[in-house]
């Protein structure tokens, strides 16, 4: 069997008897078809590869620039793909088993200013139906702390407005519940109310937010969407993506004295921590403000 249908069968099982999400598994498809490709290139299978060929190709992706995270998830692609051979192909060994541990990234999100959250969404300002979807669509992004594929994913079933309230289908299809604010709920029924039907959403009923033609936004258009209105706000473009905004949204919470298992039932993580990134953040602005202000803090 070749290696690509090697991949099709394990694919299918993550989404058959593990029930990985979509998003999950078409991660892990990039990055195993990258391998396969990588093997293909040095007459080497799947099912005969050694702990030589993955250490190449990891050693590959990191010469081409690719940053720790990146290099980190496909090893974990590559070492549950191997563990499956193991069980499934019954292959003799899994060269993963000496592989070396994974470098941990100590890289930290980088937040937007809570001026340039108001500059952004002042961006949005204006009347017609794009506008009024743009504004409830990063003032959703930033208020619920939600990620892009549970914003692109949203139906109008989800939200109860009642209770102040939206229901968020996070990684491994996990649900949970996040409140909305006032702004939040303001902007979202002034879309819901006057501009959605405007961009033909009868073509697709169910999802909140939708794109010019009427179809369910994808998680590029939410982002080309917030890139428009930044670069209009002067906003530099480093932090114009829609993973900003949930940064920003954990941050700013921490910093107006938010407990961090609130942040972190906000943000659905299933640690705490992957939340606690976010307190380095904080005492990093804490600190460079009382390099700045205290006058013995420096020489």
């Amino acid at each position: 069997m070749s290696d690509l249908a090697l991949l099709r069968d394990y694919l299918t099982y993550l989404a058959v008897e593990k029930g990985r999400a979509r998003t999950t598994i078409e991660s892990y498809e990039r990055d195993l078809e990258s391998y396969c490709d990588f093997l293909e290139s040095q007459r080497a299978s799947v099912v005969t590869s050694t702990t030589d060929d993955i250490e190449r190709f990891l050693l590959k992706l990191t010469s081409e620039g690719k940053a720790s995270a990146t290099v980190n998830r496909h090893r974990a692609s590559i070492r549950g793909w191997q563990k499956y051979l193991v069980i499934e192909v019954e292959r003799p060994t899994d060269p993963t088993a000496l592989l070396g541990a994974a470098k941990r990234s100590m890289s930290l999100p980088h937040p937007m200013s809570e001026e340039a959250v108001t500059k952004l969404l002042a961006a949005c300002a204006g009347d017609s139906p794009s506008d009024v979807r743009d504004l409830a669509l990063i003032e959703f992004l930033y208020g619920t702390g939600a990620r892009v594929s549970e914003a692109c994913s949203l139906n109008l079933i989800d939200i109860d407005f009642d209770e102040g309230t939206v229901r968020l289908l996070g990684k491994g299809d996990k649900q949970r519940v996040a409140p909305l604010g006032r702004w939040v709920t303001t902007a979202l029924t002034g879309y819901l109310d006057a501009s959605r039907g405007k961009l033909g959403a009868s073509q697709h009923p169910t999802r909140v937010f939708v794109n010019q033609r009427g179809g369910p936004l994808s998680r590029q258009g939410v982002d080309l969407i917030i890139r428009k209105r930044g670069l209009a706000a002067g906003i530099p473009g480093e932090f114009l993506h829609a993973h900003c905004l949930r940064h920003s949204c954990a941050t700013h919470m921490l910093e107006h004295g938010a407990d961090i298992r609130v942040v972190q039932e906000l943000l659905g993580h299933s640690s705490i921590a992957t939340t606690q990134v976010y307190t380095r953040v904080t005492m990093g602005t804490l600190r460079a403000a009382y390099e700045s202000a205290h006058p013995r803090a420096v020489v």
